[in-house]
């Protein structure tokens, strides 16, 4: 979230722009064998737990961003985990809870956890995107942030890293 973040102009232009990012991120996770699927790359991340990395942070954007539901119980952990929103301490638990998750049940998940944000942005108001989505922030950044964080610009990130680890391997 930079100062030279993208902003769509209206409901149809970010609709648009996730529809685009999640088909190019599809299309690359479905040409990926099983062996590469679950092939870790340098880090340690296979494509299938990218994905399902993906699949977490849609659930959190619906029900924590969206929904405003406290975030360990949005994400099923400990307060703990969560209190200081620091990802070197989240994503690692998310990593754990499903890197021996199969191929199919990460690929159902993420297709499921796709439509239920469609259908939660469909029944949102660009308006209500543009709302500061915390009440205190001195910046009054918008909702809509956090959901081109979760969506359109995520998405990229794990593609490229998907595409760069099966090239490396």
């Amino acid at each position: 979230m930079t100062e030279e973040q993208w902003m769509p102009g209206s409901k149809k232009e970010l609709m648009s722009a996730i529809e685009r990012e999640w088909n190019l991120l599809l299309k690359v996770a479905e040409s990926l064998t099983d062996e590469q699927m679950s092939t870790p790359d340098a880090g340690g991340w296979s494509p299938k737990d990218n994905l399902a990395h993906l699949t977490e942070w849609m659930t959190i954007l619906i029900g924590y961003h969206m929904e405003k539901r406290p975030a360990h119980e949005v994400m099923g952990v400990s307060e703990e985990v969560t209190k200081d929103w620091d990802m070197e301490v989240i994503n690692p638990v998310l990593f754990e809870r499903n890197k021996n998750r199969p191929r199919e049940e990460v690929l159902d998940g993420l297709k499921q956890a796709y439509r239920s944000l469609i259908a939660k942005l469909e029944s949102t108001s660009f308006e209500d995107l543009l709302k500061p989505r915390h009440a205190n922030d001195p910046e009054r950044r918008p909702l809509l942030l956090w959901v081109l964080g979760d969506t359109t610009d995520h998405f990229l990130e794990h593609r490229e890293t998907i595409e760069k680890s099966v090239r490396e391997n």
